[in-house]
């Protein structure tokens, strides 16, 4: 029997330091709601914990562009149904100064051409003042697509509205067929009348066509924002996975943990009470 050296008590001591650093480690766990809480705790998972929450940055970022684009397109869409209930007005007065009952001159169509003027120039108006971030979308005037980034790769989750299209310029000087713009159009005598309504047609021919571009980016748009949704919560779910804790699980490890302490206390006091009992041989 030895009393210099106490293996029992060292290994215990050594027991005890790491179910003392396991409680700690548990501890720290379910105060901060992770399983890693540095690198140590697991440096692979780390990394890829850190690139799925960049990622999850980039595709929420992703989400708020797609609903931007949104909003631009019903802007859009709603300066477009403006200009469609201008036009129909338009062909109501074009209609009636083109019957014969209506007589030309101040007391006829004259009158009806003084509406009819005043609509050209709300068009213009509607279609100059339907913008969305500065960027004027129904003139033609504006100096660049727009492009919205819909998820991590910016080419191929790039989604363009080409407001610089000729599609989407609802001017009068560019609404109807050259050299019979809306712009010039009148109805002043029955034949300029007639020719206002074919001008008319074909400027709601125009919009139509405006109004399908738009309603087929708006479901693109749906469905990519439908997409990014499904992504983020499937990223987050992934990066909880590896970062997040599982509270049952390290409760459960924290008890054991604990109970063992309490025991290495008792194993410790009995080494050192066995180390005492040689005090007996010397009695």
């Amino acid at each position: 029997m030895r009393i210099n050296t106490n293996i029992a008590a060292m290994n215990t001591l050594r027991v005890m330091a790491q179910t003392d650093e396991a409680v700690t480690r548990s501890i720290g766990r379910l105060s901060s709601g992770f399983r890693i809480n540095r690198a140590a705790d697991d440096a692979a998972g780390l990394a890829i914990a850190n690139q799925l929450r960049a990622d999850l940055g980039a595709l929420r970022q992703a989400t708020r562009n797609a609903e931007q684009a949104g909003s631009l397109l019903k802007v859009a869409e709603g300066g477009m149904q403006g200009i469609e209930g201008v036009l129909e007005r338009m062909k109501e007065l074009a209609s009636q100064a083109a019957s014969d009952n209506v007589a030309d001159g101040a007391t006829g169509r004259d009158l009806i051409d003084a509406e009819y003027q005043l609509l050209i120039a709300e068009i213009d108006r509607i279609a100059s003042s339907t913008e969305f971030a500065d960027v004027v979308m129904l003139d033609g005037t504006a100096a660049a697509d727009l492009n919205f980034i819909v998820g991590i790769t910016a080419g191929a989750d790039t989604i363009t509205l080409s407001v610089t299209s000729a599609i989407f310029d609802l001017s009068t000087d560019n609404l109807g067929t050259a050299p019979a713009t809306l712009d010039l159009s009148d109805v002043t005598t029955s034949v300029n009348a007639s020719a206002a309504i074919t001008a008319i047609d074909e400027a709601i021919g125009q919009v139509s066509q405006a109004f399908a571009q738009i309603g087929a980016q708006a479901n693109r748009l749906d469905i990519a924002l439908t997409q990014a949704r499904i992504v983020v919560e499937n990223t987050q779910a992934a990066e909880s996975v590896i970062r997040d804790a599982d509270m049952a699980a390290e409760i459960t490890e924290l008890t054991k943990n604990q109970i063992l302490a309490q025991a290495g206390i008792s194993v410790l006091a009995q080494a050192n009470v066995n180390s005492q009992s040689v005090l007996a041989l010397l009695q």
